[in-house]
């Protein structure tokens, strides 16, 4: 059996009869084929499931009637932030797809010097939001009941320079580093995960970082495309440190 789950940003509660908002409704009718009577899980980020059944449904509405609620603990208990130089086309997409079913807990896309993507305002603004509902389109299917967050795209400098005294372990994947991730101490605080751009980081990039106390990672004698190295760097702390 099947189970629906839907985000919405609306505040949710066990015995609420809510209407779903116009594009949670048309994915719940058309695309799911969603009848009267059908089981559906809400969540809206705070941690819980909201179960219950669809009290109305037509082609205009579609209600929900909320019958219980549940605490979810799908989190990793390693927090981990990637900072991704934003990739061409659906790779972004990929990345941030896959980095939230990780279970990450954050994820800065940056314009680096050699980064091959350059967005003006308006379309910087429209990719955001674009990942955002990737984002919770991941959330949705793998469970998690909190979405990660998403800074607008952001320029590497000026993004080390927010960084101030953070505690995490800072990270970023460099093909001729020593550090492993066999290598690495297991930290409550979590890490900070940086990865360049499809040409790599350039020499003012790596200077930035280093300047920003970030250690360099290896993943190994292969070298990585862009949009694979955050989810297996990812994945492999998770091994090591988190909860895979």
């Amino acid at each position: 059996m099947r189970r629906i789950r839907l985000h919405v940003d609306l505040p949710l509660a066990k015995g609420a009869t809510l209407d779903l908002p116009m594009a949670a409704a048309e994915h719940a009718i058309r695309v799911l084929r969603l009848r009267e009577g059908d089981a559906v899980t809400l969540f809206n980020g705070d941690g819980h499931d909201y179960q219950g059944h669809l009290d109305t449904c037509n082609r205009t509405r579609a209600r929900v009637f909320l019958e219980s609620v549940a605490a979810v603990d799908r989190e990793s208990q390693l927090p981990l932030v990637l900072a991704q130089a934003i990739a061409r086309g659906e790779k972004m997409d990929w990345v941030v797809q896959k980095a939230t079913e990780l279970g990450v807990m954050g994820i800065v896309p940056l314009n680096s010097e050699r980064s091959e993507v350059r967005l003006d305002a308006r379309r910087a603004d429209k990719r955001h939001k674009h990942w955002q509902a990737v984002a919770i389109s991941a959330c949705e299917q793998s469970g998690r009941a909190c979405v990660p967050w998403i800074d607008p795209p952001r320029n590497l400098a000026d993004w080390l320079d927010s960084l101030g005294e953070m505690s995490q372990l800072r990270l970023a994947l460099l093909p001729d580093a020593q550090m492993r991730v066999r290598d690495l101490s297991p930290s409550t605080s979590g890490a900070i995960l940086a990865i360049g751009p499809e040409g790599g980081w350039g020499d003012r990039d790596l200077a930035a970082l280093h300047a920003a106390k970030f250690t360099g990672l290896n993943l190994g004698p292969r070298v990585l495309r862009t949009e694979t190295a955050g989810p297996a760097a990812l994945a492999a702390l998770q091994a090591l440190h988190g909860d895979l």
